[in-house]
């Protein structure tokens, strides 16, 4: 049931820029983990219309659960949002912001279908003078060159003129309670000084951060995939670093410490990157660069490094099963973790699961452990069933694979129980134990 609120002095056709700041009603397009967060924190100066294609994602919603778990039942039940998925009711708002997952295809190519599908959505319900800012990342130029044409076409209205157009790239970090959508800087940018002036001043009612003002679209778009693709890099340069540092058998995290010591060492550590973000947003980047005639060696080889650690990681299992003299017909693994990372339920792009699935196809059938992840749904998507940790088996080999809160404050006794014998193997790969004190006969691999 759809949450009302007054609209009896409501008029979509005056021109937002003109209008004071309480006639703005939101759309917010998308309602996964970035559309919520805005949606929320929006609700608290203005009127919201959530929209989703999700039907049962919009009756969680109306129901107060939010399945991502970024939103407390207690939150929802007390904002004020009319969660639908009826398309019309786009009709009434007169500021959109476009959250619609951006992922790639298996070819590593840009996906925008449910971008494209959104601006199409919008363009039939938009009214003259409406403002649209898009969060979802893209690749620079694709706000002007894929979705204003859609909106024009679909409106039968002109952009610049009889609407406005901005970018402001999302900067949600699942799972992360200290850096939230109102407390971190927000980048706005917009087509021309007047529409930009009303997005910052829109922004700025629920943003207690700063604003910064790009002076283009294309490099809002382009600061975006930038953020994420030096981490990509650096991380991409550490697991390079810890492939190269077990050969010579020495230990990653000593060397990173001890070069920590300069001043201006940038601390990135080794591990499994994976997710709608550091997993892709470079290959919009390595995509557009393209078109333009360049093949972005450095990014590109980055990303071949990240992606092979699942592989790395399961090859080295399998040394540790010949070293160990285990019977590798009847070894025993333990994975805790299958999320792309800690205390958050997606396995959208998880580098665990496809360590999961590599070991599988190895014909070795490892039980997994995972507190956030639901295991039905699990179940019928991949046909992979979790194990809750005090029903797991004891192990021959223990792969610490995601960094969940419940995995770090295990205690070392914990960690011994989980395996067959003090003899055992734990594979850390988010370098959680080095300061606990497991079994000395215990093995403890390391990135």
């Amino acid at each position: 049931m759809e949450r009302k609120k007054d609209t009896s002095d409501f008029n979509p056709q005056k021109q937002l820029i003109d209008t004071p700041i309480e006639e703005t009603v939101i759309g917010v397009i998308g309602l996964g983990y970035v559309g919520l967060p805005v949606a929320v924190a929006f609700a608290e100066k203005y009127r919201v219309i959530g929209f989703d294609v999700n039907k049962k994602r919009i009756s969680s919603l109306e129901n107060n659960i939010d399945e991502t778990g970024e939103i407390p039942s207690n939150v929802l039940q007390n904002v004020q949002i009319e969660f639908t998925s009826k398309e019309i009711k786009l009709k009434e708002c007169n500021f959109f912001i476009v959250a619609v997952p951006t992922p790639i295809t298996s070819s590593n190519m840009p996906d925008l279908t449910s971008l494209e599908h959104a601006s199409r959505t919008i363009g039939r319900n938009l009214s003259k003078g409406s403002i649209i800012v898009y969060e979802s990342t893209v690749y620079p130029g694709a706000t002007e060159e894929i979705c204003i044409p859609l909106l024009e076409a679909h409106s039968q209205l002109k952009s610049g003129k009889e609407f406005h157009v901005g970018y402001s790239p999302e900067r949600i970090n699942p799972g992360d309670k200290e850096h939230f959508f109102k407390s971190i800087n927000k980048i706005v940018s917009a087509q021309d000084k007047d529409s930009l002036k009303k997005i910052q001043e829109i922004y700025q009612n629920v943003i207690d951060a700063d604003i910064y003002l790009a002076p283009s679209i294309k490099v809002a778009e382009a600061a975006k995939v930038v953020e994420n693709t030096q981490r990509d890099v650096n991380i991409a340069f550490m697991n390079e670093l810890a492939i190269i540092f077990e050969q010579m058998n020495i230990d990653t995290y000593e060397v990173i410490k001890a070069a920590g010591t300069k001043w201006n060492f940038l601390p990135f550590s080794p591990g499994l990157v994976g997710g709608h973000c550091i997993g892709v947003d470079p290959y919009y980047l390595i995509h557009k660069s393209k078109t333009f005639g360049y093949n972005p060696e450095l990014l590109s080889t980055a990303r071949k490094i990240n992606d092979y650690m699942p592989e790395y990681i399961a090859h080295s299992l399998l040394k540790l099963v010949i070293t160990n003299k285990f019977d590798l017909a009847n070894v025993n693994i333990s994975i805790l973790g299958i999320s792309f990372k800690e205390n958050i339920p997606d396995i959208r792009n998880s580098k665990a699961l496809e360590l999961v699935q590599i070991l599988q196809e190895y014909g070795l059938n490892p039980q997994i452990c995972d507190p956030y992840v639901n295991n039905t749904d699990l179940a019928e998507a991949l046909g992979i069933h979790l194990t809750p940790i005090n029903s797991l088996e004891k192990a021959d080999i223990v792969i610490l694979a995601v960094a969940h809160k419940e995995f770090r404050d295990m205690s070392e006794k914990e960690y011994n129980h989980l395996l067959k014998n003090q003899s055992g193997v734990i594979m850390d790969l988010k370098n959680i134990l080095s300061s606990k004190k497991i079994s000395k006969d215990v093995q403890i691999w390391k990135l």
